[in-house]
Parts: structure tokens; C-alpha cells; sequence
């Protein structure tokens, strides 16, 4: 009888203890998603500021058609998108376009004096720092989940329920390879 008892005992805890880490899992999952729910916004409010900001440059930046061709294919790329690898990808092709962009502006002293420029301008940046935070929010929430997937005990649970390790929203290879290099400072 107590034999049966401890065998009783040991699966209802050891159940108990499947179904927390089940949870907690999907919880972690669930705050990834939404994190990326939170940059999603903001991509959405960039996007949204993109082709306004590109006619208003337009009108000073007659021989940049490359730099604006390729601004705009990069945020149709990143509108494009559907999974979350897929939009970091895209996202950071834009982030990119967008920097030959600001590059390109240099040249052009009367658009930087423009109000609706400048205004664009400032808007975008609000928005980049905004998606600096969120996606700093994304990749804790990713680092925390991909702990969970990959340590033990709840790494036997992942395995069992097909959880797996995402990515982080990071740099991309572009952007990384631009911070590597020393500035250049010209007078």
C-alpha cells in the first residue's frame, strides 16, 4: 500500500512539475511575441514616415535616385515581411538604406535648412530611439525565453514540446561591419 502511495506521489509531483515548466515556457514565449508586437508598432509608425520624408527630399535631391530607389525597396522589403527572422532581416536592410540616406543629405545644405526636412528628420529619430528601446525590451525577453529552452530541467520540457531557441533583434552583419571601422572626420 504505501509502495503504491509513493508511486502515486512521485507522478502527480513529477506532472506538476511538467506542467510549470510547460508554463513558464509559454509565458516566456508569449512576452517574446509581445515584445515584438511592441517593435512592430514602431516599425509601423517608420514605415508609415518613410515616403514622406522621401518626397520631401526628393525635390533637392535630383541626382540621389539610387539612394531613393533603394530606401524605398528596403521598406517595401521590411512591409513585406512575415516571420520575425524575416522582418529583422528586413529591418535592418532598411536601417541601412536609411544611413546612405542621411549620408546622401550631406550634400545638400538647403534641405537641411528645411522645416518639413528638419521635422521629418526629428521624427524619425524619435522613432529610432524608440525602437532602440523596444528592441533592447525584445532581446531580454528573448534572452530570457532562449535561457529557459536551453537549460535543464525545463530543456527536456522544450524538447518534448517543440520549443526552440529564437534569434536576438541585433545589428545585422552590414550595420556591424560599419561600427567596426573608425569614423571619418573631414574639415
Amino acid at each position: 500500500m504505501s509502495t503504491t502511495i509513493i508511486i502515486i506521489v512521485s507522478v502527480v509531483i513529477f506532472l506538476l512539475l511538467l506542467v510549470s515548466f510547460y508554463n513558464q515556457l509559454v509565458k516566456l514565449r508569449n512576452n517574446r511575441e509581445n515584445a515584438f508586437a511592441d517593435i512592430d508598432v514602431q516599425l509601423k509608425q517608420r514605415h508609415d514616415l518613410i515616403p514622406q520624408l522621401l518626397e520631401t527630399v526628393k525635390g533637392y535631391m535630383k541626382h540621389e535616385e539610387k539612394v531613393l530607389i533603394n530606401v524605398t525597396a528596403a521598406r517595401s522589403g521590411a512591409l513585406n515581411a512575415s516571420t520575425i527572422s524575416e522582418k529583422i532581416a528586413a529591418e535592418n536592410q532598411l536601417t541601412s538604406a536609411l544611413s546612405g540616406l542621411n549620408v546622401a543629405v550631406e550634400a545638400y545644405p538647403d534641405l537641411k535648412a528645411s522645416s518639413n526636412f528638419m521635422q521629418f528628420q526629428e521624427e524619425i529619430s524619435d522613432i529610432e530611439n524608440k525602437l532602440s528601446a523596444v528592441r533592447r525590451f525584445f532581446n531580454s525577453s528573448t534572452k530570457e525565453y532562449n535561457n529557459a529552452v536551453e537549460t535543464f530541467p525545463s530543456n527536456v520540457i522544450s524538447g518534448m514540446f517543440s520549443f526552440k531557441k529564437e534569434p536576438m533583434f541585433d545589428l545585422g552583419v552590414a550595420q556591424r561591419k560599419q561600427l567596426d571601422e573608425a569614423p571619418k572626420i573631414s574639415f
